[in-house]
């Protein structure tokens, strides 16, 4: 019996989710309950289990096309009678027989062009269009067929480059060693796939450079007091193993100030034409991760002490770092954090965290001359 899983709805007005990586090949038999897909919304990366076993017959998206909510994302043959038999050690171990996260070609396992190199995605078009895709001549990475071969193939057009040609030419149709129309690089150059947290960071912070008119103000702050300060609450909690970092006092200081200037803990509601002020106190802090910039946020933060704030930072950036935060985790923020202090630098100016109005960057504490009454100090 066929069955059709459809992406489901989670919520937070998600109405999409990028196939970041698929844990199944087709033929695969599944456990209910066995993980399928990672899937990643604008809000976090989620892995989808099986709902029942059985055996899948077609993977409707590649990585990194995005599946409607509602539409099919799978589908499963629920009445093979291998289905009720216990999963082999190929099927309970999908991640060794999937693709690496850098691939973007997927050999479907099909009746017709078996062996050819196509994305699912492009097997349909080829199916829906009346192409024979084995017929077709590749262009993409190793002969991969692509969207844009099937659709020349239907209007007769070939979109594959001549078979004899000059070096010129032919430097010129891949980009490498000239400054051709096609792709463009060098050889020896690394490709990675443009997709998935990176993509979506990059989409958000175009959103809020053409939503948000930035500006950018600096100031420098003496904190001869603050390093003092931390310096006392390490000594008095390294018994317990404590050790405190300059961000959760920053994080306490700014809710302070948030508490009393109200109109930048606020988030644009651009469909209503409003700035909505937050009557609580969410803090985002930029956390650098293996895949990218991401946004843990820590809730009520004006509500906790300087040692409740570290430990929930602590927490924050593991899962995060790990890839185990929870959806809540990362999102629902009302103002931003970056800290760059570790990186030093003298200044930068951040983006600002869409829908959020206004982003504080921090910068590296270090020992500087200044202007001290008529002295210069350090």
């Amino acid at each position: 019996m066929l069955y059709e899983f459809r992406l489901p709805d989670i919520g937070e007005g998600v109405v999409e989710g990028e196939v970041v990586r698929w844990l199944v090949k087709e033929g695969d038999l599944l456990r209910e309950d066995q993980p399928m897909v990672e899937v990643m919304t604008d809000k976090a990366t989620v892995e989808i289990p099986a709902p029942r076993a059985g055996r899948v017959t077609r993977r409707i998206y590649a990585e990194g096309q995005s599946c409607p909510v509602g539409k099919v994302l799978i589908e499963l043959d629920t009445g093979s009678a291998e289905a009720d038999a216990p999963a082999t050690k190929a099927a309970a171990e999908p991640s060794a027989a999937a693709p690496s996260r850098g691939d973007t070609a997927t050999v479907a396992a099909a009746p017709s062009g078996a062996g050819v190199l196509a994305t699912p995605a492009t097997r349909k078009l080829a199916r829906d269009v009346g192409v024979d895709i084995r017929a077709v001549a590749g262009t993409g990475p190793a002969g991969r067929v692509t969207h844009d071969d099937v659709k020349a193939a239907t209007s007769g057009e070939s979109s594959a480059p001549p078979a004899i040609e000059s070096d010129v030419a032919r430097r010129d149709s891949s980009g490498v060693g000239g400054g051709g129309s096609g792709r463009v690089g060098e050889a020896g150059d690394v490709r990675v796939p443009f997709r998935g947290l990176r993509k979506k960071i990059a989409e958000n912070m175009v959103r809020s450079k053409h939503t948000a008119a930035h500006f950018t103000y600096v100031e420098e702050i003496d904190c001869t007091e603050l390093v003092l300060l931390r310096s006392r609450a390490n000594q008095r909690l390294a018994a317990d193993g404590i050790k405190l970092s300059f961000l959760p006092f920053i994080v306490k200081a700014t809710a302070g100030a948030l508490e009393k200037f109200p109109q930048l803990n606020a988030t644009l509601d651009e469909a209503a034409g409003e700035i909505v002020q937050r009557k609580r106190i969410h803090l985002g802090l930029a956390t650098a991760t293996d895949a990218g910039l991401m946004v843990p946020v820590v809730r009520d933060a004006n509500g906790r002490s300087v040692v409740e704030l570290a430990q929930e930072i602590d927490r924050l950036a593991a899962v995060t770092r790990s890839g185990k935060a929870a959806r809540e985790d990362l999102s629902g923020s009302t103002f931003t954090i970056t800290s760059l202090g570790a990186l030093g630098g003298v200044m930068a100016a951040p983006i600002i965290n869409y829908p959020e109005v206004a982003i504080l960057g921090v910068h590296k504490i270090s020992r500087r001359p200044a202007v001290v009454g008529d002295k210069i100090e350090i």
